[in-house]
């Protein structure tokens, strides 16, 4: 009997699309706030068969661009109202110094949250909410009447809204590039130099005009406009092309056991068929299918192998297949709620590449600091040491431009790690320069190589957790917020220890020797990432691993010929 002369076919169909609703995240978890938020979506996921490399994601690089310049870029040129915040509170340059370190510590430190709100509720409400906080944590600072009050507004407020914005933002821009992944965010994050190179001078004249209160009113008013870009960071779904085939192949096996019983039954016993369904739709509208990682791996094994044969009949199917649909289906419930994967700190490659960002972290911080005071020690003129600054910044520009195109190349698609490795040894090879040369322009110089390679590892070092050399795209999302939770510390540590270290000397250069050696030890580490992705330096561990799973596939052979048996004895 064809689909058309069937009865029953009406309410076959009605029982699939109610399914297909549940899965696809439109039926709401009732009397579930939290899922509510979940599922809470301003702009629906973009669907494709591949990474796009292009489409809605030249939308998240523009959102990505100018998350930059009020998220990082903003946090530069703090420095602005140094000044003024030690006239009118009366307080020293270390007291001043500390709004911004803890305002980096408190970004980077809660990396890991950013991370598991992001799997939780989706990067469009994470990076909204982000923004907010920024905007009130800003505009708050302009009320503040001492330097404590300036702690909590914006080191601890502002701070947070800058966790919540930045990681999520290049996180999702990340899986919307392939091929143009490196050039891409190389681009879209020159905003933190362009803040640096024409905003500073900008707020500078605005601040002589109206005072540093108004300023900084008008700056967290500006920064609301990373709400916006919020709402922009679509979703990506990765959706691998499926043959033509009908709805009722595309459905799982207990849908289509479902859908099967409801096409015999009659009468009463429709209402039982109806039952199943209410209960299919419960049962999925509480997985969080909704969910970016989720909808990943929708479909199980199985399902995929029903779809490759063309459509096998439910009633071909064997007991025992239903029975390790159910393990799956129970498999990828308990994945998708893990809200932060802890398991990359098992992986050596992770743990290397983490201590590189951590000693990297170590090597930033001295030139912005130090290099006006060391070029003036140097018995250049302070108005000449003050282009120090704007020769790093064009530098740093320049140096993003050149890294994407260069990482974007074919030639160097499977060297990547390589890359960066050169261009850390050369940063530290120019952080030793810096006190050796004597004079203005040997000075300048070496402001030019430190903010070319400032720019090309800056904006590298996250995005290249999405290679197969570290963690993979899949585990980006707790990987990068691991990653930076790591690297707080060494961004709350690195300029007090160059403070004492310069207070003890009585030379500038001794901040530059301890950046030159935290550089020094983060390129062995970067080094050694590859070979432990590959096993040499984990051989031990690995096999270990290797026995335990032959052990776990085994025992699970066990398990499903003992439960053949049992289904054999039960069909007789």
């Amino acid at each position: 009997m064809s689909a058309a002369s069937n009865p029953n076919s009406d309410l076959q169909r009605s029982l699939f699309k109610a399914v297909q609703q549940a899965r696809e995240g439109r039926t709401c978890c009732s009397g579930m706030t939290l899922c509510r938020f979940k599922n809470l979506k301003f702009l629906g996921p973009n669907k494709y068969s591949e990474v796009p490399d292009g489409g809605w994601g030249w939308v998240v690089a523009v959102a990505f661009f100018l998350v930059e310049i009020f998220t990082y870029g903003t946090i530069k040129i703090f420095g602005i109202f140094l000044l003024d915040l030690k006239t009118e509170f009366k307080e020293s340059n270390s007291r001043i110094s500390w709004v911004v370190s803890i305002a980096v510590f408190v970004m980077t430190f809660n990396g890991p949250l950013a991370s598991v709100m992001t799997n939780r509720f989706g990067y469009q409400f994470v990076v909204m909410i982000g923004g907010l906080l920024i905007c009130c944590g800003t505009i708050a600072t302009s009320f503040a009447s001492s330097i404590n009050q300036i702690y909590i507004t914006y080191g601890f407020v502002a701070g947070l809204g800058y966790c919540l914005t930045y990681l999520p933002t290049v996180t999702i821009l990340s899986k919307y590039f392939n091929r143009r992944r490196s050039l891409v965010v190389a681009v879209a994050s020159i905003g933190e130099s362009l803040s640096l190179f024409a905003l500073a001078p900008a707020y500078s004249a605005v601040r002589d005009k109206i005072g540093w209160r108004h300023t900084m009113t008008l700056i967290g008013a500006l920064q609301s406009i990373v709400i916006v870009c919020g709402a922009l960071l679509r979703p990506v779904l990765i959706v691998p092309r499926e043959s033509d085939s009908t709805d009722a192949d595309k459905s799982s096996p207990k849908e289509l056991e479902a859908l099967q019983e409801c096409g015999h039954v009659e009468g009463s016993d429709q209402e039982s068929c109806l039952r199943k369904e209410n209960e299919m739709i419960d049962s999925y509208g509480t997985t969080g299918v909704s969910d970016l990682k989720c909808l990943k791996d929708e479909k199980s094994p199985e399902e995929n192998a029903l779809l490759q044969k063309g459509g096998v009949k439910e009633t071909e199917r064997t007991p025992t297949v239903t029975s390790q649909e159910n393990d799956n289906e129970k498999q990828g419930i308990k994945d998708c709620s893990k809200l932060l994967d802890f398991s990359i700190l098992r992986e050596c490659s992770f743990i290397l590449y983490s201590l590189f960002g951590l000693f990297a972290t170590l090597g930033f911080f001295a030139p912005p600091l130090y290099v006006i005071e060391l070029s003036v020690s140097h018995g250049v003129e302070r108005d000449r040491a003050a282009f120090m600054l704007s020769i790093i910044a064009v530098a740093e520009i320049l140096g993003r431009f050149f890294i994407g195109w260069i990482l974007s190349h074919r030639l160097f698609s499977g060297r990547k790690l390589l890359v960066l490795l050169v261009c850390v040894i050369i940063m530290t090879l120019d952080l030793v320069g810096f006190t050796l040369v004597k004079e203005f322009y040997g000075l300048a110089v070496c402001c030019a190589l430190y903010g070319f390679f400032m720019g090309t590892i800056s904006c590298t070092h996250i995005p290249l957790l999405a290679e197969d050399d570290v963690v993979g795209i899949e585990r980006m999302t707790s990987a990068g917020g691991v990653y930076v939770f790591i690297q707080s510390f060494a961004g709350l540590a690195g300029p007090p220890l160059g403070g004492v270290l310069v207070d003890i000397t009585k030379n500038y250069g001794a901040a530059f020797y301890s950046c030159a050696i935290g550089m020094g030890l983060s390129a062995l580490f970067l080094g050694l990432v590859r070979p432990a992705k590959k096993g040499m330096l984990c051989r031990r561990g690995c096999s270990k691993q290797s026995a335990l799973d032959q052990q776990n596939k085994d025992s699970c052979e066990e398990q499903n010929g003992e439960q053949r048996q049992a289904d054999a004895a039960a069909a007789h």
